[in-house]
Order: C-alpha cells, then sequence, then structure tokens
C-alpha cells in the first residue's frame, strides 16, 4: 500500500513548468513493491501535469529473490512512465562478472548468489567459493539479450530543474559535471558527512535508511526494499515534493 507524506522544504528547488518527476529508490530484486508502487504511480497519471518521468537510481539486482523479473520489467519499458534508469554498483558489479569470473568471490557475499539463482545459475559451488567461470558461462548463457542491452545503457546522472540524480552520491568540492563514475556508484561517507551545497539538491539511494533522509544539500530514498520491504518514491512538482511508499509503513 502507498501513503504520501508531505515535505516541508527549505532550500529553493523547482523543477520546470508542467513536468512531475517520481524518484525510485533501490529496488533490490524486490518485484513485488516495484509492482505496487507502479500501480500507485498509475493511479496518479490523470491529475498529472503534461510531461512525466520516473527517474530508477539504480541497484535493480543483488539482495533480493527477483532480480531477473525487476530487469526484465524494466528492459521491456513495462512502466506507467517514461523513465531513466541510472545505473548502481550492483549493476555495475554484475556487468563485470559477465567478463571476470573472479568478481564472484566478493559479489557472492553481497547479493550476487542471489542474482545468479534468479537467472537459474546453480549456485551450489559458488555458495563453497568455487565454481565461479562455470557460473559466469552459466549467466552469460541464461540472460536475455534484451536484458543485458538495458543494463549497458544504464546511465550515471540525469539532471532536471534545480536537482541531480545519482545513485550512491557526488565527491565534495568537484562540479557536478566532473564526478567521476567511482564516487556516483560507490561514494558513501565522504558525501554523507559534507554539510556543504552542490550546484543542485542532490537525490540518490546506495546507503540505506529507516526512513527518506532530507538534508539541506541532499535526499537519500534508499530505505532497503530487500530488508525492510519498503520501497520510497520521492515526487518532485514545480517547487514541492512529497514522498510515495509501497509496503510495510
Amino acid at each position: 500500500m502507498a501513503q504520501f507524506e508531505t515535505l516541508q522544504s527549505g532550500f529553493p528547488t523547482v523543477l520546470p513548468a508542467d513536468l512531475r518527476i517520481y524518484a525510485i529508490g533501490d529496488i533490490h530484486g524486490r518485484a513485488d513493491l516495484l509492482d505496487a508502487l507502479a500501480r500507485r504511480i498509475e493511479e496518479e497519471l490523470p491529475s498529472a501535469p503534461a510531461d512525466v518521468l520516473t527517474i530508477f537510481l539504480g541497484d535493480y539486482v543483488d539482495r533480493g529473490l527477483q532480480s531477473s523479473t525487476v530487469v526484465d520489467w524494466l528492459s521491456r519499458n513495462d512502466f506507467p512512465t517514461p523513465f531513466h534508469a541510472l545505473r548502481g554498483n550492483h549493476e555495475e558489479v554484475l556487468m563485470r562478472f559477465l567478463e571476470d569470473d573472479s568478481i564472484l568471490e566478493n559479489w557472492r557475499r553481497f547479493g550476487g548468489l542471489e542474482t545468479l539463482h534468479s537467472y537459474g545459475v546453480d549456485i551450489s559451488a559458488a555458495m563453497r567459493g568455487k565454481g565461479y567461470e562455470e557460473a559466469r558461462r552459466a549467466l552469460l548463457a541464461r540472460l536475455p539479450d534484451h536484458h543485458r542491452q538495458f543494463l549497458a545503457q544504464t546511465r550515471l546522472t540525469a539532471s532536471y530543474g534545480d536537482y541531480f540524480f545519482c545513485h550512491a552520491g557526488a565527491k565534495p568540492d568537484v562540479p557536478l559535471d566532473r564526478q567521476k563514475a567511482e564516487d556516483l556508484l560507490w561514494i558513501r561517507d565522504e558525501f554523507l558527512n559534507h554539510r556543504g551545497g552542490w550546484e543542485k539538491m542532490i537525490v540518490h539511494g546506495h546507503t540505506p535508511v529507516c526512513e527518506p533522509d532530507v538534508q539541506a544539500n541532499r535526499i537519500n530514498i534508499d530505505t532497503g526494499a530487500f530488508a525492510t520491504s519498503i520501497l520510497t518514491a520521492l515526487a518532485l512538482e514545480g517547487d514541492s515534493r512529497r514522498m510515495l511508499f509501497a509496503g510495510r509503513v
């Protein structure tokens, strides 16, 4: 069930006229929550402005048990609005694994086994730290072309009005248009502890929080869907913003 929360803001953030954006946090294989949030967004569309866009902040795979389903939905554009799919660090690792089986040594410790299992790959050997090349070949054989194309085409950032969207965050004191991919995908404490500003309000995920974390310079909407069963969307329109939640709230 989706719910709303009105956010008070002293930060002058505005979107272009006649545009509504839904930013959706880390999904991590929870296709059930993605479906619930999609249905709630669809219910709002009759009263929406002329243009509506959804921005996914990355981490579609790993940890949850329905990674292949999530990727399939998005790769088929099966969503009620046009959308941009940003890349998360977990998609980055998955794509590296397609070229290098040794990646699984670390990937299996933070969700990779769940993703392999969702594609029908036998993970019994990988669970014991063996059979990495066999698992890589099995995933290549089972990964549909449109899934691989979708993953390869994910972008690192999006920017509209006074908002900048990325997966993990941005390096302090570096202009947003000069950020490195490594920071956009992986940065954590240096970004989270920074109290200064950037040119725009940063909307991000990557670091799970119990509830959306609204700061003067950033908004974190990763509410740990795989563990909490709560998937969060931030709805932006004009100078207003509100939260929608799918799952237990």
